[in-house]
């Protein structure tokens, strides 16, 4: 199982978390989200593919800047 983080900028507010979360807690395979709002990172556990994690972020409707690990 793995662990990433990503670096999501546009994080601002609790709907941004609950937005995010949700979106990403559907992909196949994670087992954890967790958004941090104060440092804008999303961290993710699970065996998701990287390509899937970043689909799940955008079709939230936010944009990863990098990956934070």
């Amino acid at each position: 199982m793995g662990q990433h983080t990503y670096s999501v900028p546009e994080i601002s507010c609790d709907h941004c978390k609950n937005t995010i979360e949700g979106a990403v807690h559907k992909t196949p395979g994670i087992t954890l989200v967790e958004v941090d709002v104060a440092t804008r990172t999303v961290r993710v556990q699970g065996d998701a593919s990287d390509t899937s994690i970043r689909a799940a972020i955008d079709e939230a409707g936010y944009d990863v800047a990098g990956v934070a690990d």
